[in-house]
Order: structure tokens, then C-alpha cells, then sequence
């Protein structure tokens, strides 16, 4: 599940999550495994201890070892692709390998980039900081000052989980800077206020009554240099039901302004202009919509029909891109002109600015396709044009059938070059660099970095297919086959999906799925049901609150139109899920259990009539309802798996992982069902990682390992 203000992953202590009233985090007296919510009790501890010894001792062979190695030769490979963003002269990277568990966040040039084996100027070594302070940090990201890019501001997690501190960094001297900015460690963070670096936002954790319902930051402050914190002016107070608040400062030259977010849940949010006199202007704009400034112009993605206020039309549909030049909007006027219109088999993936540009990428029966968009002078109209991801390079960056093109602006202030990632489930991962000229053709494609083939895809296949759910809606869904697989023989096949808070799942190269399970003989397919975003707002709006069984029924029609095509069968089909993906995973288990042999998930909400006063769950009752409201807990009690445990019922086997550092989706959730199923007498695996907060595994070490487990159990259950 996605937070804002993700440039730099932000978090909070668990005794600080949840509703004020501490009796709301109280589980209730008939509920016989509530105390497992302790999440560092002696005997909880005890019990987790207890079932990872159990999985261990199930799950740990030679296969196991063998895949741990796979994964974590995967992993820590030096020859995986640098990622970087690019913020004045250098190109940042953070980076993870054998020797540096924690990770590196290092430096380079474009020309050392360019070279097969970069020259890399460390800044933080995350490994060493940890073993000199005594904390097993985690990286989680930095914001540098712009224009001078000589300052930054660092947050690190402890164990991974949200909750983090930040820290400021000088990029000079490549040390902390002494009295510098410093945040305790909460959920939230700091954000630049000025280019010269003498103030910056602060959402945090400022006492009693600054956190929301959701365990989010209440209020944001502006905090001058070599001045007490708790002196800094408030810049904004939102309401304690809201999910959380914030501020950042654009800072494009000629550009500069400050914004004031304001997110009372997932899809209902406020933007607002703070001028130098602190007073605010709220953008007339539907809550559900986003926003975005680019230099004079304001985009506004719509998730829903709109038509603005005072006017005689046009109604613009939901999932539509509106453009028009922010002065213009700010005096009144509300003739937008339409970027992109969504139809039957499209939805708008995302948007990209470069200097001159706006690059669209449109999902299509979730394949890409990019679009570039020029805005106008003055009465003028938007000018349009297919993007060619290959330029004159021959074929070097051609894009493979069935596979996922990602771009991203490299500096939107500056230039209109693009970073161009293509990927494939069974074609390694390419970097490449796109220039656009004026007229936004493409001038040349770079190739920069590919990642090796971690696995021989030789003789696999990767096929698209639809299923037919329930209520007649016709399903995508891709397959990959290893090589030398005869469907006809009833292949091991794991079904993947998620389905929640329009969040897409598109091909991509995953080494640990194709040596772990392809290569091995398997089948991998991922679902794309509704609740998702491939088919845009539409698609996701779908499967809300008493909506949610659309979610599931797709998972299922997909699940079946395996068996009806003769991929694989009951006792062959796996199924894994994460997060929304794992309550989808509670629900195959316990509302279509005579479909799978086995299911594995992974750091799951199940429970959910006390989803919402459990950490940051009070924050994703617009995906799901409130089940304090008996007219909401109604519908939720349809899809909340823990309380349709059927003691009678016969269940698959199935494999819950969690982490004891996860405060967003509290371990309780996994705990409690496990030992609600264990009471009954069901097959029950569990295994709960000690760090790694809701990504499940804090170090490649750990990744890997958790990896290995699920894959085993998969194998055991569900192999030939």
C-alpha cells in the first residue's frame, strides 16, 4: 500500500499508531487470540518463536538452501543495474551487494556512469553507521537542496520499519552536519522550505494530539535554522481523522512556491498555495483528483466525472487528464483542455515532465504505450505525438512483446532527456537514455545498463489470456511458462495478485521468480482483477467497500480458466499475495478453498474488523469501510477472513509471513489467523521475520531467505 510524500518512506512508532481512545486498541474480550497484538510481548515473542521453529524445521532442505543461494547470488550481484536520479553535476545511487547489507549511497558523473565499471564517490555507508551508532539502520531516501545540491536531507529507519529519523547531510564535507536539521524518529519527515537551505516542513510526531486516527502526522510547521523545533510556526493544522498532512516547496527556478497537502484518506486530498505571507489558497479542484504543477502549468488526473462549478460544462469524465495554465485557473477560468480521455481498453499509467514536454504513458489491455504532449504558446492548443522508445538505435532498445516501458524525466528543470526501463517477465531489465528535441521526436536512445540473464529463458513462453468472471467481466492475465513445460501435464502453477488502491501489476523481470520457480519446471501468472489500476479509476472503483467480492471473483475465474485450459489443476495451482494482496490470499483460502493446494500470504490484513484501529489502518477505510459503522461492518464481514474461519471447512495448506518491525500492516493480523487455524486443526505454516518492516526483510540476507521459504512450501505442496 502506498503513502504520501514516498520520496522518502516515512513512519512511526506502533505505541504511536492507531486511534487516541487507547480501549479502541483493545482487542475484544471474545476474541481468544487477541493478545497475540502484543507485538513485543515476552510470550508473543515466545509463540512467534515457536512457529518459526516449526517452519524451519518443515521447510529447510537442500532445495531451500540451494534457492536461498539463487536468490541471494541474485541480490547482491554486482552486475544488477544502478538506478540513479540525477541532481546537479551527479548521478545518486543507492546501492546493496554482499558486502554491504545495509547499502551504500554513493555518487558518480554521467561519463564514469556511461563506462562499464563506474567510479563511485561514497557518502553514507549505511553498514558502518549502524556498527558505530548501534542501530541496525535502514536506508530510506534523501531529498537534496536545490539549486545549490549541496545539502540533504537523510532519513533512516530503524529495523525498516515506517517509523524513521532524518537527519541533514552536507554533500561537501560528506559528513552530518553538526546541529543540523535533526527529526526524532516518528512518522513523517522533513522537506526543504528555501533554496538556501536555512529552513525546511516538518510533519512529525510534535506530542499528544499531532498524530491523526491513521498514526500520520496532524499538522506541519516551518522551522527555521538554529531555532528550537517546538518554536517552528504551525503552517497547517488538519482534523485527527484526517490520514496526514504535509508541505514541500517546489523549488524550479522561476518556479518557486510553497504547497500544503492535506489527505483526509486515500483519494480525498486538498492542495493548497501557501505566498510568502503564510496565507493559504486551496485549489478549486475535486478531492479526488490529482493535482500537478509543472513550471506555469497546473494537470489535474480526475478519478471521477466532473463538472467545475459555476459553469454550463463541458462534464470531464473520471480517469480523463485535464490541463490549463495555473494563473488562468487561479483568475476563474475553468476551460481546460482534455490531454488524454480514457476509453473501454485504456488507462492513463502515468505522467512525465520534461523541460518542454509531457510524456503520457497509456496502458492498453495493460501493454504501454507513450504519447508526448507539448503545451502551447499563448492560444494555442497542445500539440501531440507517439514517442518512439527506439529512435535510430537499429533495434538495440526494442521493446519486447508483452513487456512494461517505464520513463521518468532525468531533470525536468533542465533538459527534455528521459530515463527509458524496459522489462519483461522473461527479458532482462534495460536502462537507456531518450532525448527529446523541441519538437518532442526523439533524437537518440542511449543504452546505458542491462541487467545479465539471471536464468535461461530459452524456450519459455509468455502469453496474455482472459478470464470470464462472475458478473460477465473479462479478466486479463499473463502467463509465463518455463521452458520445456507441457501444460498438458498439469504444470506447478502459481497465481499472483493484488487488486487494491489502483495499483497496476504489469510484466516484469523477476531472477528470483525464474530460477526459483520457472526454471524449476513452473508456471508464474499474475492477475489483473479489479480493485487494480489497469484499466484506470474505473477498474479500481470496481471493487470498493461492498464491492470488494468483484476483487475476488476475478482472482477465482482466473484461477479456474487455468484449470479450464489445461495449465495445471487443483492440486497444482498455488496461489501468493501480499498486504491487499494477502488479504485477497485470506479470502481465496476461506471463500474458494476446493480452487488451490496451497497459499502463501504474505504480510496479510485478515482481520478486519479491528483492521482500522491497527496501525496505519484507520488511514484505508475508503478501500475498504468502516467496520465500526454496523451498516459498513455489514458488507466487511463478507471479505474479512478471520471471522470466516469455518472450524468444519477443509482449507489448503497455507504459508503467513510477517515482520515484528512492520507498523503499517500489523503482525497481529497474520498471528491471529494462524492460530485461529491451528486451533482448528489446519495445515498452518507461519514465519515472521525479526526486521524489515512491511517490505518483510530489511537486508538482501534476509530477502532471501524469506524468498526461499515461500517458494519451498510452494514446492512441497504444489510441485509434480
Amino acid at each position: 500500500m502506498t503513502e504520501p510524500f514516498a520520496e522518502t518512506t516515512t513512519d512511526q512508532h506502533p505505541s504511536d499508531q492507531g486511534p487516541a481512545d487507547a480501549t479502541d486498541r483493545t482487542p475484544g474480550a471474545d476474541d481468544p487470540h487477541g493478545w497475540l497484538e502484543d507485538v513485543e510481548g515476552v510470550d508473543q515473542l515466545a509463540w512467534v518463536r515457536e512457529r518459526n521453529a516449526h517452519a524451519e524445521a518443515q521447510l529447510r532442505g537442500d532445495r531451500f538452501d540451494r534457492m536461498r543461494a539463487e536468490i541471494r547470488e541474485v541480490l547482491d550481484s554486482t552486475d544488477k543495474i544502478p538506478a540513479v536520479v540525477q541532481r546537479g553535476e551527479y548521478l545518486y545511487n543507492f546501492w546493496t551487494d554482499a558486502e554491504h547489507e545495509r547499502g551504500l549511497w554513493r555518487r558518480t558523473t554521467w561519463d564514469s556512469y556511461r563506462s562499464d565499471s563506474p567510479e563511485w564517490e561514497v557518502l553514507i555507508d549505511v553498514d558502518a553507521l549502524g556498527a558505530e551508532e548501534g542501530v541496525n539502520w535502514v536506508w530510506h531516501g534523501a531529498r537534496v537542496l536545490r539549486p545549490s545540491h549541496r545539502r540533504a536531507l537523510v532519513a533512516l529507519s530503524r529495523g525498516g520499519s515506517d517509523a524513521d529519523v532524518t537527519r541533514e547531510f552536507d554533500l561537501v564535507t560528506k559528513q552530518f552536519v553538526p546541529d543540523g536539521f535533526t527529526r526524532e524518529e516518528s512518522k513523517g519527515g522533513l522537506a526543504w522550505a528555501d533554496e538556501s537551505g536555512d529552513a525546511v516542513f516538518v510533519y512529525t510526531d510534535f506530542g499528544p494530539g499531532a498524530m491523526t486516527t491513521s498514526g500520520y502526522p496532524r499538522t506541519v510547521r516551518r522551522w527555521e535554522r538554529g531555532t528550537p523545533v517546538e518554536d517552528a510556526p504551525e503552517v497547517f493544522a488538519g482534523e485527527p481523522t484526517d490520514m496526514v498532512i504535509g508541505a514541500a516547496r517546489d523549488q524550479t527556478p522561476g518556479f518557486e512556491r510553497d504547497l500544503v497537502f492535506r489527505h483526509r484518506a486515500f483519494y480525498d486530498a486538498e492542495l493548497y498555495l501557501r505566498d510568502d505571507d503564510g496565507e493559504l489558497t486551496l485549489l478549486d479542484l475535486p478531492r479526488s483528483a490529482e493535482p500537478d504543477l509543472h513550471r506555469e502549468w497546473l494537470t489535474v488526473e480526475l478519478r471521477e466525472d466532473w463538472t467545475p462549478a459555476g459553469t454550463d460544462g463541458p462534464t470531464y469524465p473520471g480517469g480523463a487528464l485535464l490541463g490549463i495554465r495555473l494563473t488562468d485557473f487561479l483568475a476563474g477560468n475553468r476551460d481546460f483542455e482534455v490531454l488524454y480521455r480514457p476509453t473501454s481498453s485504456t488507462a492513463l499509467a502515468g505522467t512525465t515532465w520534461t523541460r518542454h514536454h509531457l510524456v503520457l504513458n497509456v496502458l492498453e489491455d495493460v501493454t504501454n504505450r507513450l504519447e508526448v504532449l507539448t503545451p502551447p504558446e499563448r492560444g494555442g492548443r497542445w500539440r501531440r505525438r507517439p514517442l518512439d522508445p527506439t529512435g535510430d538505435s537499429g533495434g538495440s532498445t526494442a521493446v519486447p512483446e508483452l513487456a512494461t516501458i517505464a520513463v521518468g524525466a532525468v531533470d525536468a528543470d533542465t533538459s527534455d532527456a528521459l530515463w527509458l526501463t524496459t522489462t519483461g517477465f522473461t527479458t532482462p531489465t534495460t536502462l537507456s537514455r531518450l532525448d527529446l528535441d523541441s519538437d518532442g521526436t526523439t533524437t537518440s536512445v542511449e543504452a546505458l545498463k542491462s541487467l545479465p540473464a539471471f536464468f535461461d529463458a530459452e524456450g519459455m513462453r509468455v502469453e496474455q489470456h482472459f478470464a470470464t468472471s462472475d458478473d460477465g467481466t473479462q479478466v486479463p492475465y499473463f502467463q509465463a511458462t518455463g521452458a520445456g513445460v507441457d501444460t498438458s501435464s498439469l504444470a506447478p502453477t502459481l497465481l499472483a495478485g493484488y487488486g487494491g488502491f489502483e495499483i497496476p501489476r504489469v510484466p516484469a523481470y523477476s531472477a528470483s521468480v525464474g530460477r526459483a520457480w520457472l526454471a524449476r519446471g513452473g508456471v508464474y501468472v499474475v492477475a489483473n482483477i479489479r480493485g487494480g489500476g489497469e484499466y484506470g479509476p474505473r477498474w479500481h472503483q470496481a471493487a470498493l467497500k461492498e464491492n470488494r467480492h468483484r476483487a475476488y471473483e476475478d482472482f477465482a475465474a482466473v484461477a479456474r480458466d487455468l484449470v479450464a485450459r489445461g495449465v495445471t489443476d487443483r492440486e497444482h495451482l498455488g496461489a501468493q499475495g501480499g498486504s491487499n494482496g494477502g488479504l485477497l490470499m485470506g479470502n481465496m483460502l476461506t471463500g474458494y478453498p476446493d480452487l488451490f493446494g496451497a497459499i502463501v500470504c504474505q504480510v496479510p490484513l485478515l482481520d478486519m474488523k479491528r483492521y482500522s484501529h491497527l496501525l496505519a489502518g484507520a488511514s484505508w477505510m475508503a478501500e475498504y469501510g468502516d467496520p465500526d459503522k454496523p451498516e459498513e461492518w455489514e458488507f466487511i464481514k463478507t471479505f474479512s477472513p478471520y471471522h470466516r474461519v469455518d472450524p468444519a471447512a477443509e482449507y489448503p495448506p497455507v504459508l503467513f509471513t510477517t515482520s515484528t518491525r512492520d507498523d503499517r500492516v500489523h503482525p497481529g493480523h497474520a498471528r491471529k489467523m494462524a492460530a485461529k487455524l491451528l486451533a482448528a486443526g489446519k495445515d498452518v505454516t507461519s514465519y515472521e521475520n525479526i526486521e524489515g518492516g512491511h517490505g518483510g526483510a530489511a537486508t538482501n540476507d534476509q530477502a532471501a531467505f524469506m524468498q526461499a521459504l515461500a517458494f519451498e512450501f510452494l514446492w512441497q505442496r504444489i510441485g509434480s
